[in-house]
């Protein structure tokens, strides 16, 4: 597939989720770069923003199949991967797989759970794996966690530890809508008669793992590469940092910037490309010092101040042709 045929092929996904999701499509886009990417997706919303029809919708419109796991303060470990059951049968022990294995996987309300259940999706994320009683199963290809959280000042919410967050490559908001958007809501409810809004697909499995092909190919030359590291390396000099962007959230930035020169239908990333994905793929890996978090410092506002500082690379007349 060419870079233009994907990207005319992702904006038609967007399109039609969109068709169900009352949302700016710039976050809509953004998910849509983790996945082809494939990485995973972290929404944070207060309740009622519409995270889980985004979620169903992104695995409706790409023709996965998709797996809802609600999240509770009573779920266990096992109840996430699957275990081990005994038949009377046979006498023997066979693997009942949990939920997990799908291609989209809807973690619902994650930090609800505590910390150790949602530690059971860490090697999911990580490997595209689960181990069980020392077996170790694969999961689907392609293979995608978009969770959703409610903000840690909801009652009866956990803080995702951090090398959960890390393992997620982008992180972002829906919001509310606006007033038009609000009108929109309405609108749309008074002209169906269901609740919720459906997709139809518009891609199959075997497309998207094209799409994530594309991805891999694309073009990041020499000064870019250093544009990606150098952003990286300040957040771990900045004052208001405890803890920088891992070499896990490098390499993270530098793939999730190839997707988003997809969706701009270039063959080659641009310093643009890395500053409109940078705040949703590095601002959760940051641990902020206590004075910070004090004064109320956000993340993005490091980022944004990172990206400031640091010297934007001259193109080759060339590759902007």
């Amino acid at each position: 597939m060419s870079v233009p045929d994907a990207a005319t092929t992702v904006a038609a996904v967007v399109d039609e989720i969109r068709s169900a999701v009352v949302a700016d499509r710039t976050v809509l886009e953004e998910v849509t770069a983790g996945v082809l990417a494939r990485g995973h997706v972290l929404l944070e919303d207060v309740p009622g923003t519409g995270k889980t029809l985004t979620a169903r919708s992104f695995a409706t419109a790409l023709g996965l199949e998709f797996s809802r796991i609600q999240f509770t303060p009573d779920l266990m470990p096992a109840d996430i991967t699957g275990s081990y059951v005994f038949e009377e049968e046979t006498g023997e022990f066979h693997f009942t797989p949990g939920p997990v294995f799908a291609n989209v996987v809807l973690a619902d309300e994650i930090n609800r759970a505590p910390p150790k259940t949602q530690s059971a999706l860490l090697e999911a994320m990580a490997e595209g794996q689960v181990t069980v009683d020392g077996e170790t199963h694969e999961l689907p290809d392609p293979f995608v966690v978009i969770a959703t959280q409610n903000p840690v000042e909801q009652e009866g919410t956990f803080e995702l530890p951090e090398a959960q967050r890390d393992r997620f490559m982008i992180k972002t908001s829906l919001g509310y809508p606006d007033a038009e958007g609000t009108r929109e809501l309405i609108d749309r409810r008074a002209d169906r008669d269901r609740p919720t809004p459906t997709v139809e697909p518009v891609v199959d499995r075997e497309r998207v793992l094209e799409l994530q092909a594309v991805s891999e190919g694309i073009d990041v030359e020499g000064p870019v590469r250093d544009y990606i590291a150098a952003i990286c390396r300040s957040t771990r000099t900045d004052g208001r940092v405890d803890v920088g962007v891992s070499p896990r959230g490098v390499q993270r930035l530098f793939e999730v910037s190839r997707a988003r020169a997809v969706l701009e239908g270039r063959e080659y990333v641009v310093p643009e490309d890395i500053k409109r994905i940078a705040g949703p793929a590095l601002a959760h890996r940051l641990v902020l010092t206590p004075d910070a978090t004090v004064d109320g410092v956000s993340r993005r506002t490091v980022i944004d101040a990172v990206l400031e500082q640091c010297d934007v690379p001259a193109m080759d007349p060339q590759s902007t042709d």
